[in-house]
């Protein structure tokens, strides 16, 4: 994300900025986790008991993509998106939940026309990015994760 401050007929500051900052992203993976948390096919995929520290991490992530800290590159390296994820099978069916909650969450932040539609995008082209299996048959069916 490149930073426009400064162009005739731009606004000030990073899409971190604008969007509200820290807070914004704060609600948004909250949101998101949310989700998760009841979501059976998606909750399997984290190994940790506790989503606490995978909120961080994509936290983290999406403020310093969206021109906010570096705080990501300074805890962690390099992003690496594609790599972090390459230990994992990500079928489409997970890619579409996945983009289920965090589209829902997304929603729910109010941001105006242009910033949602420039999120969302690169939030799609992102999880379509990370598919990396084939759809297999699920571990817990449809109709499980559906009724809870």
């Amino acid at each position: 994300m490149s930073d426009e401050a400064g162009q005739p007929g731009q606004p000030e500051g990073t899409f971190y900025d604008l969007v509200g900052g820290h807070d914004t992203f704060v609600r948004l993976v909250r949101g998101f986790y949310e989700g998760v948390a009841g979501d059976p096919v998606l909750r399997a995929m984290y190994p940790e008991e506790d989503l606490g520290p995978a909120e961080v991490r994509l936290r983290m992530f999406l403020e310093q993509y969206w021109g906010g800290p570096n705080t990501y590159s300074e805890q962690r390296g390099h992003p690496r998106l594609r790599m972090r994820h390459a230990p994992y099978a990500v079928t489409p069916q997970q890619r579409d939940r996945w983009l289920r909650h965090m589209l829902a969450s997304v929603a729910g932040l109010g941001l105006d026309h242009d910033q949602e539609a420039m999120l969302v995008d690169y939030l799609v082209r992102a999880a379509y990015m990370l598919v990396n299996a084939p759809e297999d048959e699920p571990t817990v069916s449809d109709a499980e994760a559906g009724s809870s």
